[in-house]
């Protein structure tokens, strides 16, 4: 089994790679929508298909990354069936198996932190994830998102202490540096749950904790029930987060790299201004790019959603950005041409984005 233990220091936040070195499949638990760079670059370094995100629960203090990698690399979303979580492809009970190739990846749901927690073991390997359930000398608060300490203490003592003792306990946070633990080792130390404390101690434990309100919650609680595909703003309201990293060139056009539209397709429409004989020619055309002739452009897109983004492409540029114009004019309200268009993507392809970086800006298209 190929392991990786992956860290996000703004939320302390462990995302775990585990991957069949047979099949080259690969599941995350827990992917930070903050890293999803981070993590496709592992994927490819090790030469990973990524098959499944596995979620350990409706985060509070973090923005998920399943639903982008899911647009992105075509990969099964895993929630407990009790979240709430409508967006996951595929909701688990105790004792659902998750296969990837030889690897068999167990889920147990274990409430009490929220209502939707469950952890995932490995039996093979003798290891369990348990997200915010079971923490290295510690627990998850059990004071919002339906927890309950009462819950998280019979969790814990039924699904997670019945494991055997040397099965290596990988939390979903540490704050002290600390990476793993053991089943034995919080049995004995565990200053909330082991050293035979009984449920009502627990309880007063934690009923006395005093915590503040996480930071995230208002945001990452209603983002996560959305696989992270949609941020919620101050006043509720769910909207996109700022959906590219756009400059304008000195006429006014907002355009983006050939590199981020390789790495964000999925994620937004593509409009293709080219004629048809360029499309289907030597440069061919992106992935679910949509043909209208920049002739055709103001009644070819009088139907499409003017919230939705859309990226604009031509040969070198020049017509996708004044594609991009006319459409900012029409209430379009997230546009950009792609910089360069198909002879510097498919350059960007070849070369890995060297090519991006040496390329000159084109005036024509």
């Amino acid at each position: 089994m190929i392991f990786r233990q992956l860290f996000d220091p703004e939320s302390s936040t462990y995302t775990y790679l585990l991957a069949d070195e047979g099949t080259r499949q690969a599941v995350l638990i827990d992917p930070v929508r903050d890293q999803v760079e981070r993590d496709e670059q592992l994927l490819r370094e090790l030469d990973l298909k990524l098959a499944y995100t596995l979620e350990t629960h409706v985060h509070a203090d973090h923005i998920a990354g399943s639903g982008v990698l899911r647009q992105r690399l075509g990969s099964t979303s895993v929630m407990s069936a009790r979240a709430g979580a409508s967006c996951a492809d595929r909701l688990v009970e105790t004792g659902d198996l998750i296969e990837v190739g030889d690897l068999v990846i167990e889920a147990r749901l274990t409430p009490g932190h929220t209502s939707g927690c469950v952890s995932y073991v490995v039996p093979q390997a003798k290891r369990v994830f348990t997200g915010d359930t079971l923490l290295i000398r510690g627990c998850g608060r059990t004071d919002f998102q339906q927890g309950s300490a009462e819950t998280l203490y019979d969790s814990v003592h039924q699904q997670l202490f019945t494991l055997p003792d040397d099965f290596a306990v990988y939390p979903g946070h540490d704050y002290k540096g600390r990476t793993s633990s053991t089943i034995g080792e919080e049995k004995k130390h565990n200053p909330r749950l082991g050293g035979g404390k009984s449920k009502e101690e627990f309880a007063r434990i934690m009923a006395n904790l005093k915590l503040a309100h996480p930071k995230k919650i208002d945001v990452a609680v209603p983002a996560n029930l959305e696989c992270g595909l949609k941020i919620p703003n101050v006043a509720g309201e769910a909207v996109e987060k700022a959906w590219a990293p756009i400059e304008r060139t000195g006429g006014g056009v907002p355009e983006v790299t050939a590199g981020w539209v390789k790495a964000h397709l999925g994620e937004f429409r593509v409009l293709d201004v080219r004629e048809e004989d360029e499309y289907n020619g030597p440069l061919s055309h992106l992935p679910g790019s949509e043909l209208v002739p920049l002739g055709t452009v103001e009644h070819g897109v009088k139907d499409w959603d003017r919230k939705a983004p859309v990226v604009t492409v031509c040969r070198s540029g020049g017509r996708s950005g004044r594609a991009a114009l006319a459409l900012e004019k029409m209430g379009f309200e997230r546009v950009a041409s792609l910089r360069g268009g198909m002879l510097v993507y498919r350059e960007v392809e070849k070369s890995g984005g060297a090519a991006e970086a040496e390329a000159e800006p084109v005036v024509c298209g």
